[in-house]
């Protein structure tokens, strides 16, 4: 059992993308995170952050900042052994604090298990409602017009409201402030 007090996040740098590419090639030939290569991954370690157990990663996930408005939590892999001993949420709230740190306004994701990151507090909303992400990634994927992933932003605690309506989506998603 991986103890909680075990882990540990920490920004990637350059000789942890091996490690970052085994972890997501093994789920992208799922087909559960998109594919990186080599060669992206160094050019985006930055962007990246690792959680370790005994120095040993088993655990990745970027924030890719589109600016102040808008950051985007991606490439999120937990080491199948190392599931369910909270490697996961070390990982996404180390990117959160990072988004924070940024002056982020909101975070998104898509993802295939809307599940999950319901349960860290992101909310489910149009994918039209982050026209960034859609220019920027979203255009020129094959499964543009029948997307299978579900779009969601960070809605805090709010999320784990019982009932999110319409005002509530439209309040997540036009925030009134900068978080600080």
């Amino acid at each position: 059992m991986t103890s909680k007090l075990a882990l540990r996040a920490r920004k990637a740098i350059l000789p942890d993308v091996p490690a970052i590419h085994a972890l997501i090639a093994g789920y992208a030939r799922e087909g559960l995170v998109l594919p990186r290569t080599i060669g992206e991954l160094c050019e985006n370690v930055r962007d990246f952050t690792v959680v370790e157990k005994h120095g040993e990663i088993i655990g990745c996930g970027a924030l890719h900042l589109y600016g102040q408005h808008l950051g985007e939590v991606r490439s999120i892999a937990v080491a199948r052994q190392a599931q369910g001993h909270g490697a996961g949420r070390k990982l996404v709230a180390a990117l959160m604090s990072e988004s924070r740190d940024h002056k982020v306004a909101q975070v998104c994701l898509f993802t295939r298990s809307p599940q999950y990151f319901r349960r860290l507090g992101f909310v489910e909303v149009p994918h039209a409602s982050l026209p960034d992400k859609i220019f920027k990634d979203c255009r020129n994927c094959p499964m543009f017009n029948n997307c299978d992933e579900t779009a969601m932003v960070y809605a805090g605690a709010s999320a784990h409201d019982a009932e999110v309506d319409s005002r509530d989506i439209e309040a997540i998603l036009r925030p009134a402030r900068i978080p600080s």
